[in-house]
């Protein structure tokens, strides 16, 4: 429910800078805001994270990131309309999120044993795809009421905190583990973050994923040219703005759902390039679709593709990491994602200024098929990596422990 909240501040923020301002490259640029702020604070809240209970560290961000809320819908109630405001507000709800996320993302590895991680990876993408479904055509429906407008996507998402304070309360402690490591976790700061750093470097198969995950976002991420196509192709209806992200979700949310065959898949690198070539030949053929229900089904086909990868990365960067580095490893997959994502935006959005959105979507797409290629062959022990998921001794299993205090 939280997550749907957040989804039409996302749906709201990006549609009131492209009617303030009618630029796609304004709307890219949302994502310097949030760059700076995940990339820098990011990192340092994952060292954090390895020092402090999670749990309480994630309820002390829920009560900020829910002030930042309540100021976008007063903003909008005020009919402010300042571009710098909406900016600042967006870079402080990613410097909060980047010390929250990380720090949420290791709660799955405690609470289940590792032979049922990627099951609940799995589970945890379903509610991701359930709120990119609900969240982005309940905020066109919204939009689009008279009576409600951005300004009811804004008021909804802060009320919506309250079902987030709830889960979290009612999960047990999260104290990092020792988890057999040999040298207790560093105090936060620069020389844990450098820890974390060095221990991605020498481990090729978590740098390959990060990389591949880099590829997908940074070129075949064209969301910030939906508003502007939905206006040239479809008439700029807000409803259908909100279907094009909905579709992604759907076709994530089915792919989830259908995941049960992944665990048998062991070359999961290789997978992983396959889903993001995928990826970005299904945005390729969206920059050039013309009617609605090939766009919105080659939308879907790349939601699918991304589930995919998120749960292959997710397994990798889980069961490849001690929880002593879990909370600074899961801060740079959360970065690399998020940052990721970002500067995908502003670059389909700067590009799609200077050529076409159309033409913007469909390099983009092409290059990312392009550059899983060529990760495929520059990192063959990535391509080569194989799951071997350890099933733990009953008398180690964090599962039933965690589970009893729940």
């Amino acid at each position: 429910m939280s997550s749907v909240g957040s989804a039409l501040t996302r749906y709201a923020v990006v549609l009131q800078v492209y009617e303030l301002t009618k630029s796609s490259f304004a709307v890219g640029a949302i994502g310097i805001a949030q760059l700076v702020p995940l990339l820098i604070i990011g990192l340092a809240g994952g060292s954090l994270a390895d020092m402090v209970d999670r749990r309480k560290l994630v309820l002390i961000c829920n009560v900020c990131v829910t002030a930042v809320s309540a100021t976008l819908a007063a903003q909008a109630f005020a009919g402010l309309h300042s571009l710098w405001l909406l900016y600042l507000l967006v870079a402080l709800q990613a410097s909060i999120g980047s010390i929250s996320q990380p720090a949420r993302r290791t709660f799955i590895p405690r609470l289940l044993p590792q032979e049922k991680l990627q099951a609940g990876l799995a589970l945890d993408r379903v509610s991701f795809q359930v709120m990119l479904i609900a969240g982005p055509a309940l905020a066109g429906l919204i939009t689009a009421a008279p009576a409600l407008g951005l300004r009811g996507c804004y008021l909804i998402d802060t009320l919506s905190f309250a079902a987030g304070f709830y889960g979290v309360l009612r999960l047990p402690p999260m104290r990092p583990s020792p988890d057999g490591a040999t040298t207790a976790p560093a105090r936060p700061g620069l020389r844990s973050v450098a820890q974390g750093v060095s221990y991605i470097w020498h481990n090729q198969v978590l740098a390959g994923a990060f990389l591949a995950d880099l590829n997908a976002t940074i070129f075949g991420l064209p969301v910030a040219l939906f508003p502007a196509i939905n206006a040239e192709r479809f008439g700029g209806d807000p409803r259908t703005l909100g279907l094009f992200t909905a579709s992604i979700g759907v076709g994530g949310l089915v792919s989830a759902g259908l995941s049960g065959p992944l665990k048998h898949l062991r070359r999961q690198g290789l997978a992983m390039l396959v889903a993001v070539a995928i990826w970005g030949a299904a945005f390729a053929g969206f920059a050039i679709a013309a009617s609605l229900w090939l766009t919105l089904s080659l939308l879907a086909l790349a939601g699918a593709a991304d589930t995919v990868t998120v749960v292959l990365r997710g397994t990798i960067v889980q069961t490849t990491t001690p929880d002593t580095f879990r909370g600074r490893v899961t801060a740079a997959d959360f970065v690399v994602g998020a940052d990721g994502g970002e500067l995908g935006n502003l670059e389909a959005g700067a590009l799609g200024s200077l050529t076409s959105p159309t033409i913007s979507a469909l390099t983009g797409g092409l290059a990312t098929v392009a550059v899983a290629f060529v990760i495929g062959l520059a990192l063959p022990a990535f391509t080569r990596y194989r799951f071997k998921p350890q099933v733990p001794e009953p008398e180690h299993s964090p599962g039933p422990a965690v589970v009893s205090q729940t």
